[in-house]
C-alpha cells in the first residue's frame, strides 16, 4: 500500500520539479536574450552619440521618427526661443549627464524654427539651490532674446506617467515627467514637434541652465541574472534527486 502511495506522489513532485525547472531555464534565456538586445542599443546609442551632429529633419519627415531608430541622434538647427512660459521637470539625477547626478530641474523651452514650426527645447540643468520660481524665471528669460540662435542637441522622446508620478504643479510650472507634449498643451506652446532637444550648446554665459553632452550608461545586470535563474534550476534538480534518494527503503 505504501508503495503505490509513494509513486505517485513521487510522480507529482517530479512532474513539479519538471515545470518549475523549466520555468528557470526559460527565465535564464530571456535574460541572455535581454543581454544580447542591450548590447545592441549600447552599440547603436554610441555610435548615435559619437557621430556628427546632422540637420534636423524636416517637419515633413517627423511622423517617421521613432525612438528605437532616432533617439539620441545629434541633430543641428537654427531656431528663436518663443516669449512663451517655460517649465521645469524635476530630476533626482541623470543617468545620461555626469554633471547632473543630484537633484534638480531641466528647463524645458518652446523654440520656433524658420519654417514655423515649434520644438521643445530641454535647455540644461537647474541645480537644486536655485528652485525658486522668480530665481528660474532671471535665468531662462536670458534665452529670450528674440534672435536666432544655432543650437545642437539630441533627438529625445517623450516619456509616460508612472503610478507613482506625481500630479503637476501648475502654479510654480513644475512637472515630474519629461511629456513634453502635454506641457506644451498646458502652458499654450502651440502644437509641437513629436520629440524634444535634449541641448547640448551653447552654454550661456551664466552657465544656467546647462546644457552639455549626453554619455548613456545602460544597466547591464542581465548575465548575472541569467547565472542566477540556470543556478535555481541546477539546484532544484540536485534537491529533487537527494529527496528521491532519501525515500528509498534502507
Amino acid at each position: 500500500m505504501n508503495g503505490s502511495v509513494r509513486k505517485p506522489r513521487v510522480a507529482s513532485f517530479a512532474l513539479f520539479t519538471l515545470l518549475l525547472t523549466a520555468v528557470f531555464v526559460a527565465l535564464g534565456i530571456w535574460q541572455l536574450q535581454r543581454r544580447t538586445a542591450k548590447h545592441e542599443l549600447i552599440a547603436a546609442l554610441t555610435e548615435r552619440l559619437a557621430a556628427a551632429p546632422v540637420a534636423l529633419p524636416a517637419p515633413a519627415q517627423w511622423a517617421a521618427l521613432n525612438p528605437a531608430r532616432d533617439e539620441f541622434r545629434r541633430v543641428s538647427f537654427t531656431a528663436i526661443y518663443a516669449p512663451l512660459p517655460d517649465a521645469m521637470i524635476y530630476s533626482s539625477g541623470s543617468a545620461v549627464r555626469k554633471d547632473a547626478a543630484g537633484p534638480g530641474t531641466w528647463a524645458f523651452l518652446p523654440a520656433r524654427l524658420p519654417s514655423g514650426e515649434m520644438v521643445v527645447i530641454d535647455a540644461g540643468f537647474v541645480e537644486n539651490t536655485m528652485q525658486d520660481r522668480s530665481v528660474e524665471d532671471r535665468a531662462v528669460r536670458k534665452l529670450v532674446t528674440g534672435q536666432p540662435a544655432v543650437l545642437t542637441g539630441y533627438l529625445r522622446f517623450p516619456e509616460p506617467a508612472g503610478w507613482l508620478t506625481p500630479a503637476e504643479n501648475r502654479d510654480k510650472r513644475l512637472w515630474f515627467v519629461r511629456d513634453h507634449r502635454g506641457i506644451a498643451s498646458a502652458l499654450g506652446w502651440g502644437t509641437v514637434a513629436p520629440f524634444y532637444i535634449d541641448l547640448e550648446q551653447p552654454m550661456p554665459e551664466n552657465g544656467i541652465p546647462r546644457p552639455g553632452p549626453l554619455d548613456v550608461h545602460l544597466k547591464d545586470d542581465h548575465l548575472q541574472y541569467a547565472i542566477t535563474w540556470f543556478t535555481l534550476a541546477g539546484a532544484l534538480l540536485i534537491a529533487f534527486a537527494v529527496w528521491v534518494r532519501g525515500r528509498r527503503p534502507s
